[in-house]
């Protein structure tokens, strides 16, 4: 069986697209599973239940807390007995995800294959995937990446995915937090927001976030711990726990705060 341990806004959409797929698939969420519509989610939060014929295990939880509390501590998975394989597809720290290595079993394959595109990309089963492992372990898994993603992109060995996730995130939240200035800005000087990010869209400004404003599920949210661009701070300190010794942070950092004091935007309409 696959498992999906985390059913939140990516999670669940990932699930449901593995099940779409025609792949027995269940999902595991400490929320029980009266808290998610729908009859044949696949959803549980009984850990035997889950647990019983696990073979891989997918982690969609937000950090390393819940990551430590999924494999280790609270749930235990890493002992599931027909366990195989373990694919790391929340954004940690890529120190923390190397380190894993040494604790897991060796007879479990570790991938580490952070994703990025947000809820809208989960839900159309079209993410990208910034995939690190041994090439015989991202062969084998290459089905289940194929039924959520429409881009698979290996970079190399373990813990390689990861890092390039961090890097990846990175500009992203540059990329979020000049946006929301530039609108906060344009509506001071009295543009339009719908014609601003067409302009931005088709100019030299142009940028992941811009072009998808409108379907990107936290464009609008202001900073909060549960949410998206609460995510966006905690993965610049991923990125910020992997820079190359002696780096110069300050611009890193200069975004993390930019971040961290973004304030809900009301909608255009």
């Amino acid at each position: 069986m696959i498992g999906v341990a985390g059913c939140g806004r990516m999670g669940a959409p990932m699930l449901a697209a593995l099940r779409r797929a025609g792949f027995q698939a269940q999902g595991f969420d400490i929320r029980p599973s009266s808290d998610f519509p729908g009859t044949d989610h696949g959803i549980t939060d009984g850990v035997a239940v889950f647990s019983q014929n696990l073979c891989t295990l997918i982690t969609v939880v937000r950090d390393i807390s819940q990551t430590e509390q999924v494999l280790f501590t609270d749930q235990k998975l890493i002992h599931a007995k027909h366990l195989d394989c373990v694919i790391i597809c929340s954004t940690l720290s890529p120190r923390y995800v190397r380190d894993l290595r040494a604790r897991v079993p060796d007879h479990i394959a570790l991938i580490d294959a952070p994703m990025s595109g947000a809820q809208i990309a989960a839900q159309e089963a079209r993410l990208s995937f910034m995939l690190g492992g041994e090439p015989a372990d991202l062969d084998a898994a290459q089905p289940l990446f194929a039924a959520m993603g429409s881009h698979f992109h290996r970079m190399g060995p373990y813990g390689s995915g990861m890092q390039a996730k961090v890097l990846n995130n990175l500009l992203a939240a540059a990329n979020t937090a000049m946006t929301r200035l530039v609108l906060d800005w344009a509506d001071a000087a009295g543009l339009d927001e719908v014609a601003l990010l067409r302009l931005i869209h088709t100019s030299s400004g142009q940028n992941w976030f811009a072009s998808n404003f409108d379907q990107i599920e936290f464009a609008r949210d202001g900073l909060s711990e549960d949410n998206t661009i609460g995510i966006l701070v905690k993965d610049v300190e991923s990125a910020l726990d992997a820079a190359p010794p002696g780096t110069d942070t300050t611009l890193p950092r200069s975004v993390q705060a930019a971040i961290r004091s973004l304030r809900p935007r009301p909608s255009s309409v």
